[in-house]
């Protein structure tokens, strides 16, 4: 990897300088996280107003002064549990259109979850490139750069927008989490061979930070129209705690696949680590599986799906907020942002 300090959580809080032209607003959907981004800065959100008409139709603008100012806006793009992804995109985008048209310098949309992010290629005839087409939207109304975390493919992301992206990842997260189990041996496993990069930049940074040798497996997934099949797995797990990096739950198929198979090859136990939880139907039941010891996700997306019951008991929810915060204040001084795993 070469050598590079990693940031992790425990590092100093980044404070704006008072009187900074940085603006940082939340829309409605996402005010927590935005909150919790601002305090870690050591700023307020900005005042706005979202307003509702009859027939469905909204506006949202800025209340506070943002000419020549650095705006970020902070909006997640999941959907539920009152608003669809499609509904927040549209809100995200006219936002950035009315701060662009009220005078600000630069406007950075911080999108937590990006939508539509997993179809990123066609897989068959005439399908949709959807990033690319989301990439123009954002494009079309101004954007100066897009900043999200843990996208499906980032390599897809990048090619897809012209405007200036960042690409957080969860490892110095999912990093700091893994430093204080107390096991000796630990196996990173990759779901599927899509995920291998991940999976192994994560593998290669716990490596680094624990000073000792990290195992490494993966298992095999191919999708086809909604069904996954594919058993292989390829790696030494027994004995280890395997810990099954991804970028999201869906129904949870996948991570279920992925325990089960390091269970069967000798893991003593399994624990998963994945950016988003979206949690959709018939989640809670996948994940309650024995072979899964805990689930860790972040808070892009809360787990307003996600019911009392074993697969809640066995949840950790890291904060995402200090991470935001970094690359905020990192991003609007011009610093480098390599200790975050960006490059």
């Amino acid at each position: 990897m070469g050598e590079f300090r990693l940031w992790t959580p425990r590092d100093a809080r980044p404070r704006i300088a008072q009187g900074d032209r940085l603006r940082l607003f939340a829309l409605n959907a996402t005010t927590e996280l935005g909150g919790a981004i601002a305090k870690w800065l050591g700023m307020p959100l900005c005042a706005h107003e979202e307003r509702e008409f009859e027939d469905g139709e909204h506006k949202a603008r800025p209340l506070d002064t943002v000419g020549n100012a650095d705006v970020y806006v902070v909006q997640s793009l999941h959907g539920g549990p009152e608003a669809s992804a499609n509904d927040k995109l549209c809100r995200l985008l006219f936002f950035i259109g009315a701060l662009k048209n009220a005078g600000a310098a630069r406007v950075i949309a911080v999108v937590p979850y990006l939508c539509y992010a997993r179809k990123d290629r066609r897989t068959k005839p005439n399908d949709p490139v959807t990033t690319r087409y989301v990439a123009a939207m954002f494009e079309a109304i101004g954007t100066d750069a897009v900043v999200t975390l843990e996208v499906h493919n980032p390599v897809a992301f990048e090619n897809a927008f012209r405007c200036r992206t960042v690409t957080l990842t969860a490892t110095p997260l999912f990093v700091e989490y893994a430093s204080k189990l107390k096991d000796e041996n630990l196996c990173v496993v990759s779901p599927d061979t899509g995920g291998a990069k991940r999976a192994e930049l994560f593998r290669e940074t716990l490596e680094a930070i624990r000073g000792r040798p990290i195992g490494k497996a993966f298992a095999d997934k191919h999708r086809s129209a909604g069904v996954v099949t594919g058993d292989l797995f390829v790696g030494d797990v027994t004995g280890a705690t395997a810990l099954v990096i991804d970028d999201l739950i869906s129904t949870g198929g996948t991570l279920v696949r992925a325990a089960r198979a390091a269970r069967s090859a000798g893991a003593r136990r399994v624990i998963a680590l994945t950016a988003h939880g979206l949690f959709m139907e018939g989640a809670a039941e996948a994940l309650a599986d024995p072979a899964l010891d805990r689930l860790v996700v972040t808070d892009t997306v809360p787990p307003f799906r996600l019911p009392a019951g074993a697969t809640r008991d066995k949840l950790d929810i890291l904060p995402s907020a200090p991470l935001f915060a970094e690359a905020i204040a990192r991003f609007h001084e011009g610093r480098s942002l390599t200790e975050l795993l960006v490059f």
